[in-house]
């Protein structure tokens, strides 16, 4: 029996098996309950409200109170779940961003990942002329990527990527990159502009099924590919020479992990437009509850939903679009993050 230095609990299903951390079962079926509370309680939100008891009900089937189950299965429900969906996501881009970096200030819209979706989409929606869902997310794809491996190539130093370097670079490919977008819409008529300024804000309002099928679907693919990607973003936290020792090949597990960060914040941006801040925090608050070593991809993932969740029935009440929101109270926490880091910094100079 190995001594972990915490309770765990083994999880086997057929081949599979896991070991995880006693606290972290307890915070993630926390934050799943707390996730599917709010979720009800924005279902009951609108011009029309619901009470609770109405909401349960139409969402389990029970009764006939068609009127109910029309407000919260055929109009509320897509948009809820799309929430969820993208809080997942980006739950899950900024801790696979941290976890490389080594860095809580690793997060795909501070390094510039997220510029580079919102580039390619907004190039596709302009320069193109295309407002399709696939187009814009192929679009959303190419141009994270491309900014991705810009990045990449200008923080490698001999034949190493030095995570500070990719944290400066990434900032400063972002800005240029926010010039280049700005720029875009001067050449475009007003009603383009408009459409892409409103679609840039960030909002979830007119998401349907329609919409959510495919996301959901894209998603699932992304996550099997997370857990064949996550083992070696777990050995590469360790270093490179011992993942190398390890057998990891470090280059294409990073490559390949990166890869899969952009992609899945690229699937948000190319749904919902940029939503910002969600994946900077969710990992941060995933380890502080969680208070575990490493990489916490499940918790980060619920995290993010509940954040995004909570977000958008914040927005709906005050009749913002989420990414207003979100950028609002993130940018509050990465003040209180920089404060913090250089609190810390400061302590063990003493």
């Amino acid at each position: 029996m190995i001594d972990h230095g915490y309770r765990t609990v083994q999880v086997r299903r057929g081949r599979l098996s896991g070991l995880w951390s006693t606290r972290s079962l307890v915070v993630c079926t926390g934050l799943v309950a707390v996730t599917f509370l709010l979720m009800v309680v924005s279902l009951g939100m609108g011009t029309y409200p619901l009470a609770f008891d109405r909401v349960l009900g139409a969402l389990l089937g029970v009764g006939d109170d068609s009127q109910a189950r029309l407000l919260v299965v055929g109009w509320r429900l897509p948009r809820a779940l799309f929430a969820i969906v993208c809080g997942i996501a980006l739950g899950l881009s900024g801790a696979i961003f941290q976890s490389l970096t080594r860095n809580p200030l690793g997060s795909p819209d501070i390094i510039g990942f997220s510029s580079g979706s919102y580039t390619g989409a907004i190039v596709v929606m302009l320069v193109i002329g295309s407002t399709r869902y696939l187009e814009i997310a192929a679009g959303s794809l190419i141009g994270g990527c491309l900014t991705a491996a810009v990045v990449y190539l200008l923080a490698v130093r001999g034949r190493t990527v030095q995570p500070f370097r990719l944290i400066i670079m990434g900032i400063g490919v972002g800005a240029v990159l926010s010039s280049l977008n700005s720029t875009l819409m001067l050449f475009v008529n007003v009603d383009t502009a408009m459409l892409a300024a409103v679609w840039a804000a960030g909002s979830l309002n007119g998401l349907g099924y329609e919409q959510l099928r495919p996301t959901v679907l894209i998603l699932v693919l992304f996550l099997a590919l997370l857990a064949f990607v996550a083992p070696r973003m777990r050995q590469l936290e360790l270093g490179d020479d011992a993942a190398q020792a390890l057998g990891t090949r470090t280059g294409r597990a990073r490559s390949g992990a990166v890869v899969l960060g952009v992609a899945l914040t690229a699937l948000v941006t190319a749904a919902a437009g940029p939503i910002s801040f969600v994946a900077l925090a969710a990992p941060q608050i995933a380890r502080r509850l969680v208070r575990g070593p490493g990489l916490a991809l499940v918790p980060s993932a619920l995290v993010g939903a509940l954040v995004l969740l909570a977000s958008d029935v914040l927005a709906q009440r005050l009749g913002f679009p989420v990414g207003v929101v979100t950028a609002t109270l993130g940018g509050a926490y990465l003040a209180w993050l920089l404060a913090d880091e250089f609190r810390a910094q400061a302590s063990r100079r003493k």
